[in-house]
């Protein structure tokens, strides 16, 4: 058993045993479960993708005079002023001013919040503009200015819902293509696009949150920040392999950062052709290993996760709740998988590649006492179920 104030200790002496959550797996299969729970500290886990559940408020600071914005545009980009006076949020997924949307399908949506979010954290210059009604407080009704993410009090990402547990394989049985957030689906079951890290991804080497929890220091597109809050559609209570691993979307994270401090390779604004736009975020999260149970789960493999094959072109959108069947990451990692005795090409929205990147750049400042661990101030539900939204008739 270890504590997280002997494993920050070792951290900051210099003394922490930190692997990655890919590194981890042959480890204890050469020393034996307990002798590794002895000697590692730390596994680190990580992800990177789109995640559209994100966005970030934003501080102006007051004009001369002063102006209480009422409607507010950054690179024409709508944000959200129903705040103080020169307070806004900017969500990832809002699209700029005059695009045409699916008008005529299927739209390119080239720009958006996530791509404001982009060019802020890589310090572009970018316009605001807004208007107010006006007061004898804040008399100003229009201004159009020019700003960087220096010029700004504060630039706080707040991100509602990150980093899902488990997620769908999404494929198309209609008989023509469809334009997803899950990207393009060929008719007839063509293709199949996954998104998650697998082995690296969070939540499924916690997968019942033993050790992350609201108040966890996480790594955030290179800044450092918490867990506020589990996320938003958070449902632990799934159904789960023998060893605990969940088999659907499972448990989220509500995650804040400074943008100030983030790194633009980490943060990228993403077009889905037909669909909108959102942001493609970098996530690191580290696992203290307090006992073998802990690290036991930390080693969990891609050929142990299963994920849901689900039907975008009908049960998706009717959220019919209907699962074809289930394949592993593995599977999922070769390029193709047998969805009724059919063999089908498999994309990915996600990048093991910057997941493994994040999950190593972790563990390097873990290992230079740059990065103490933070036990959680409140455990994730592990039993919630997720509520639908139920079409009522009017009260009486």
């Amino acid at each position: 058993m270890k504590t997280y104030e002997q494993i920050n200790h070792r951290i900051e002496s210099g003394k922490a045993v930190v692997l990655t959550a890919d590194e981890i797996m042959d480890y204890v299969d050469k020393k034996g479960l307990h002798a590794a729970a002895e000697e590692v500290d730390v596994v680190t886990t990580a992800t990177f993708g789109p995640m559209c559940s994100s966005g970030c408020f934003l501080n102006f600071g007051h004009s001369k005079p002063k102006i209480r914005m009422s409607e507010a545009w950054i690179a024409d980009v709508l944000v959200y002023t129903g705040l103080a006076a020169v307070d806004v949020y900017l969500g990832c997924t809002q699209l700029r001013h005059g695009d045409p949307a699916n008008m005529y399908p299927p739209g390119e949506f080239r720009y958006g919040g996530g791509h404001v979010i982009e060019d802020l954290v890589a310090g572009k210059k970018l316009q605001l503009f807004a208007l107010s009604y006006g007061t004898d407080c804040y008399p100003l009704r229009e201004i159009r200015t020019y700003f960087t993410i220096k010029d700004l009090n504060q630039a706080i990402m707040v991100n509602p819902r990150n980093c899902y547990q488990n997620y769908n394989v999404a494929i198309n049985r209609s008989d023509h293509t469809i334009y997803t957030y899950m990207g393009k689906l060929e008719p007839r079951q063509k293709n199949a696009n996954y998104c998650s890290a697998g082995q690296l991804s969070p939540l499924l080497n916690d997968p019942y949150y033993d050790t992350i929890g609201v108040g966890t220091r996480v790594w955030l597109a290179g800044a450092q920040g918490h867990v506020y809050a589990e996320g938003t559609q958070h449902a632990g209570g799934v159904a789960r392999t023998p060893e605990g691993v969940p088999m659907g979307g499972a448990g989220t994270l509500a995650l804040t950062a400074d943008m100030k401090q983030m790194r633009k390779e980490f943060v990228r604004g993403v077009s889905f052709i037909g669909y909108g736009v959102s942001l493609a975020l970098g996530i690191g999260i580290p696992i203290p290993i307090l006992n073998e149970e802990v690290l036991k789960r930390a080693c969990v493999r891609d050929r142990d996760i299963l994920a849901p094959v689900v039907d975008y072109g009908t049960d998706y959108p009717q959220n019919t709740g209907k699962v074809i069947g289930h394949v592993n990451y593995e599977q999922l990692r070769s390029g193709r998988i047998e969805v009724d005795g059919r063999m089908v090409e498999v994309g990915s929205l996600s990048s093991y590649y910057k997941a493994l990147e994040i999950a190593n750049l972790l563990a390097d400042e873990i290992r230079k006492g740059d990065f103490l661990l933070a036990a959680p101030i409140s455990p994730l539900g592990r039993d919630a179920k997720m509520k639908p939204l139920v079409k009522r008739e009017p009260p009486r």
